[in-house]
């Protein structure tokens, strides 16, 4: 048979991203793009067997901060490491451009705040070769890695950038103020952003406790930020809603993200985290209801959910950056200590008791505060991790059957595996002890997965793992209601590269890049989360390795096997329509 083809992908069954019933067949690759798919004649210089495997495009987050990683590393895992193929980073309104050199630490503080990456890490591995946005694009195209980038401009540089203090501090911006911030998120745009990210959170607060200098920016300042994208070209805007933490409604989130999408004529997404409380339920509830609803009146763009398909929360463990007695002046005074010396100390009865019985001081990391008292929907996590659990498997519920207090047995499990066992602290999106209610946003075309977290929260959560536990628990071990696999590779596919403007991956079709994946979607799992040191200067991650990817190809280059790093580097920045507005030839004056 005549070599035709790069890479010939065989009798494996194509779920095509569509959402339309698997089939068996073959996908033919060349130059990094599918050229045939189905039953292809001629041969490949390589030929991959995927009999009884199923063949996928690669997996798209809309929803990380690979911003410092992206610099200082030519992996993005764990992300790569669980087949996605294109992560969004400069979510949250954070990042690392545009900045002048005074700036720099006010920016690094508010990263090792918000996304909980230490500022020594950011120290080390932060070149700095860059100012602007352009130039900061710039660095980014000049590195190798292993999975395609794209990357929205982030409203608190752009802030500080343009105000100064005055914009660190959360003051009003003037009508000039406006202008520059627009002007610099039209360079932004044209220099290749996907469009604007902002924050109206209170959970996103800087090392120092200060919110970021995004919060509670008015509608007036969004939208001018919205404009410059429309102008430079168009794209989305992400927002990290305020969730009633000012005790607004519902109404005053959507009626901001309304305004944004008819002013400007963009679409916007929007992170949802349903919580526990009867009023954390029908706030989120309600939002909903009104999203719904404009969609579905059709009068400006729409207004896309974006949800994560497991409880959020964060990992606690005496190795982490959390636990429950994290802010203890018992603790804190031990917190320094290497793991064998702390865990040895932390045995003595004594020093548990001291523990257990005194206050704790204010959280430095408002995150960690979650982690107290919150043992009903705390769980641990043990092999092949189950991110839903079983009733019954919390630590309240545990504590009572052994006849014992909640804190004591979290601290003794803590303590287990020489103090590097984990516990689970499922605060958000499992209001019912239950993932059944994600089903109003995977039966919503508007609604999109995401919300990985990749490249943050280093010592807390591993998140951006999420899509082997899609695979697995979603389409393959839930019990009840389950996604089929053509519905749960959508949503990881075809979902997001629609609502994020990208029309050349999420499908495996002819002409469609060929990022792909091919899975034992019998065997795919993941162990236990693990720390690793191989962040800048020594720094501490979580990771959590994946088991069933049998091949993942970034452009055509197998960049996993056997769920191992080949080594092969093919990544490269994605760019928004405004960099192609930008480089089109002028005639007569017009782009």
């Amino acid at each position: 048979m005549a070599e035709q083809f790069d890479m010939v992908i065989r009798h494996g069954l194509i779920v095509d991203g569509n959402g339309a019933e698997p089939f068996v067949g073959d996908v033919a690759i060349r130059d990094g793009v599918i050229i045939a798919v189905g039953a292809v004649d001629g041969g490949g210089a390589e030929e991959i067997d995927a009999t009884g495997l199923a063949v996928t495009p690669g997996f798209i987050d809309l929803h990380t901060h690979y911003d410092g990683q992206a610099i200082w590393s030519n992996r993005l895992n764990p992300s790569s490491g669980h087949g996605v193929t294109t992560v969004v980073m400069g979510n949250c309104g954070v990042g690392f451009a545009p900045c002048r050199p005074q700036d720099r630490d006010l920016l690094v503080m508010t990263m090792e705040g918000v996304e909980d990456i230490p500022g020594v890490v950011m120290a080390e591995g932060l070149t700095w070769h860059w100012e602007t946005f352009p130039e900061f694009m710039a660095v980014l195209e000049s590195q190798a890695r292993d999975i395609d980038v794209a990357v929205f401009a982030p409203h608190s540089p752009i802030r500080v950038y343009v105000m100064g203090d005055r914009g660190a501090n959360r003051e009003p911006a003037t009508s000039e103020d406006l202008e520059r911030m627009r002007a610099l998120t039209r360079e932004a745009v044209a220099a290749g952003a996907i469009g604007v990210a902002t924050s109206r959170t209170l959970i996103d607060r800087r090392a120092d406790g200060e919110p970021v200098p995004s919060f509670a920016a008015p509608a007036e300042e969004l939208v001018a930020l919205a404009k410059g994208v429309k102008e430079a070209g168009g794209g989305l805007v992400q927002v990290l809603p305020e969730f009633g933490m000012a005790g607004n409604p519902p109404a005053t989130d959507f009626e901001i993200m309304r305004r944004i999408a008819e002013e400007s004529g963009l679409p916007v997404t929007f992170s949802i985290v349903p919580g526990r409380s009867d009023k954390a339920k029908a706030f989120w509830v309600e939002l909903m209801d009104l999203v719904e609803a404009y969609n579905a009146g059709g009068k400006g763009p729409k207004l896309h959910a974006q949800f994560a398909p497991r409880p959020v929360g964060m990992l606690a463990s005496f190795d982490l950056t959390s636990n429950p007695w994290a802010d203890c002046p018992t603790y804190k005074k031990l917190a320094d200590l290497p793991i064998e010396e702390r865990v040895k100390e932390l045995a003595r009865p004594e020093v548990k008791q001291a523990i257990l019985t005194e206050e704790p001081d204010e959280a430095v990391i408002p995150l960690t505060a979650l982690t107290r008292n919150n043992y009903h929907v705390m769980f641990e996590v043990s092999d092949n991790p189950q991110y839903e659990p079983e009733p019954g498997q919390s630590i309240t519920d545990r504590a009572e059957a052994m006849g014992v207090s909640p804190e004591s047995l979290a601290y003794d499990l803590l303590l287990q595996d020489a103090g590097r066992n984990y516990l689970l602290v499922a605060f958000a999106n499992y209001p019912e002890d239950t993932l059944d209610h994600l089903f109003r946003f995977y039966d919503n075309p508007d609604a999109v997965m995401g919300l990985g977290d990749g490249g943050a929260h280093y010592g807390l959560i591993v998140d951006s793992t999420y899509p082997t536990f899609v695979l697995q628990h979603w389409a393959r071990d839930r019990k009840g209601r389950r996604l089929s696999l053509a519905q749960a590779v959508k949503a990881m596919t075809s979902q997001p590269a629609l609502v994020i403007g990208f029309d050349d991956r999420g499908v495996i079709a002819p002409g469609k890049k060929a990022d792909i994946n091919v899975i034992d979607h019998a065997a795919i799992h993941m162990d236990v989360p693990r720390v690793v040191s191989d962040l800048p200067g020594g720094g501490r991650r979580l990771d959590q390795q994946a088991h069933g990817y049998r091949y993942t190809l970034v452009s055509g280059e197998v960049i996993v096997k056997d769920d191992a790093f080949t080594g092969n580097l093919p990544g490269r920045v994605v760019k928004g329509a405004g960099a192609a507005k930008a480089s089109a030839p002028i005639v007569d004056g017009v782009a």
